[in-house]
């Protein structure tokens, strides 16, 4: 597993670095930009329900360019996960591997660049948060016929996080809800961040649609059962144990919407 990115060369950046090395995720494609200052977020938990809002600071570090090092890197991949901001690789990343690797994006709200992503991603998965974007002009529609419209409109498998309510996601012509396990929510910081790691995870072994959901449902629940976005990450026997007791149900067929 590799991570590809930029840090500043500050205290904050150091410490991503040393963190993504603790646990053997390879960091040579990192670049470290001279006077960069590595963008923070400050959380903010609820005591009662573990809900969290997030003040991010803006990215001020250069865009990411795919050098020969990245080529050889997606070449190599099975599987590439993106996050929100980067928008402008998904196109790249598909031609320069002939579009062997399956690309995993993270959509976090509507930005430059993301009716490319739309076009372009294997898995695009956005919070239901996103169904409301005024670019989308979904608002008059319900919540079921607002993701089956933003599916139409995609290229690749549409799957929508929708927090405590689990995932929703399309497929066989079918619309699915699949729900959350009985966990009891201490912080749910990098609840939405571990839903699309074990996704990516869950394509690269083969999972098939219904059982990626399943697990990815499972790890982000069973991450909220500590405080920090890593604590309670779940093992892997335990993740595919929980995510067992999971079952899908059909909630509508493109057909009769």
């Amino acid at each position: 597993m590799a991570y590809v990115g930029r840090l500043g060369d500050d205290e904050e950046g150091r410490f991503c670095l040393q963190r993504l090395k603790d646990f053997d995720v390879s960091t040579k494609f990192i670049d470290i930009i001279p006077g960069g200052k590595t963008p923070i977020a400050y959380v903010f938990i609820t005591a009662d329900s573990g809900a969290r809002s997030i003040i991010y600071e803006r990215n001020a570090l250069p865009k990411i360019e795919i050098d020969s090092k990245i080529e050889d890197l997606s070449q190599q991949a099975a599987v590439v996960l993106l996050d929100p901001e980067v928008t402008y690789l998904g196109g790249p990343l598909k031609k320069i591997t002939g579009g062997n690797v399956k690309v995993v994006y993270d959509c976090e709200r509507w930005r430059p660049g993301i009716e490319d992503m739309m076009q372009t991603a294997d898995y695009f998965i956005p919070s239901s948060e996103f169904l409301t974007a005024d670019e989308l002009s979904l608002n008059a529609l319900s919540f079921g016929e607002k993701i089956l419209k933003l599916n139409a409109a995609i290229i690749g498998t549409l799957i929508v996080t929708h927090g405590e309510a689990g995932a929703y996601y399309v497929t066989d012509e079918t619309l699915y809800h699949m729900p959350v396990p009985d966990v009891p929510a201490v912080d749910t910081v990098g609840a939405g961040d571990n839903f699309h790691a074990a996704f990516a995870l869950a394509i690269r072994r083969d999972f098939d649609l219904h059982r990626a959901v399943k697990f990815s449902v499972a790890v982000a629940s069973l991450s909220c059962r500590q405080h920090g976005g890593r604590n309670g990450i779940p093992t892997w026997d335990e993740a595919l144990k929980v995510a067992g007791t999971l079952t899908p149900k059909s909630i509508a067929t493109i057909s009769n919407v």
